[in-house]
């Protein structure tokens, strides 16, 4: 073969045909070519594939073997492209493929999980990636084409400059968790003034700054620190063993186990923005998803005693 470039999905399509018909006319007629253009077309074919595909009989046409072999891989790769546009098709009707999502930890516990099983249950043809990440992670993959939409926050350092599409979907409250024994379990809200005296779980590593920092500040007071630990198993063990106190965000309320008490703080309480971040052109599919994420209603496992 010498030139490749008569392999294009033209010609192929009307080498197809011309087989199954056995005619260059019935070809022409149905593809709607003149019957002197296909003889061209599949001249330059033959040239390329370096002789005879074609027998030319009395009355139509019959594979020759190179024929045979070549209709083989034409057939193949026909297919390949049908499925490849019905494919594309139903990925940009929203209809099918993969839809890639990423998501900040706290944000996996209930509203991007609670998301996804309404947006399977609404798509079942189209298939579902869960990455998990940091914002700036999570960011850099979205604009790197790694996902279609990334479910962020703007703590702690804020939103990126050049983040795409950006939709706004809720303010992410702080609660407290506390022993069902604490003086304030009883109560249906919290000062935190009232708990300058407490001592806090955290996670973080300390210098770091925190939401627990900052709102203690605008309280008037600097939290005592306790146990310092990372996973949120780990700081509700330590609560309901009367260690201490800690603020758990409302997305993470799901979580919290039923023998501690959950309450909403009063006052000038700082809150973290949750955020849909999307490609600048979105896929109907991740259009969807962010519908549905800001249809979310937070469960919390707050309880009056």
């Amino acid at each position: 073969m010498t030139d490749t470039n008569a392999f294009d999905t033209v010609a192929l399509r009307l080498f197809d045909e011309v087989a199954k018909s056995g005619s260059f006319t019935a070809a022409a007629e149905l593809l709607g070519y003149t019957q002197s253009a296909v003889s061209r077309r599949i001249a330059a074919l033959e040239r390329a594939a370096g002789g005879p595909l074609f027998e030319r009989l009395a009355r139509g046409v019959r594979l020759t073997p190179a024929g045979v072999a070549l209709h083989r891989h034409a057939v193949a790769v026909l297919d390949r492209l049908d499925r490849a546009c019905e494919e594309l098709t139903a990925i940009h009707g929203g209809s099918g493929g993969t839809l890639r999502v990423g998501a900040f930890a706290t944000a996996n516990v209930d509203l991007v999980p609670v998301t996804l099983k309404r947006f399977a249950e609404r798509r079942p043809e189209v298939g579902l990636r869960l990455v998990e990440g940091l914002t700036t992670r999570l960011m850099e993959r979205l604009q790197a084409g790694a996902l279609d939409v990334a479910v962020i926050s703007d703590y702690p350092a804020g939103l990126p400059a050049d983040g795409g599409r950006i939709v706004p979907l809720r303010e992410d409250r702080l609660l407290v968790a506390l022993p069902r024994a604490h003086r304030l379990a009883a109560e249906p809200d919290v000062d935190l003034r009232d708990l300058a005296d407490e001592t806090w779980i955290e996670a973080a590593p300390r210098g770091q700054p925190t939401l627990l920092v900052t709102a203690c500040a605008a309280a008037g007071f600097t939290p005592r620190s306790g146990l310092r630990v990372a996973e949120w198993t780990g700081k509700f063990g330590c609560v309901a063993a009367g260690l201490g106190v800690t603020l758990v965000p409302e997305l993470a309320a799901r979580a919290v186990p039923a023998d501690l008490v959950l309450r909403p703080l009063r006052g000038l309480v700082p809150a973290r923005k949750v955020y849909a971040a999307l490609p600048e052109v979105p896929l109907p599919s991740a259009r969807e998803f962010v519908r549905l994420l800001g249809e979310w209603q937070v469960c919390t496992t707050a309880s009056p005693t």
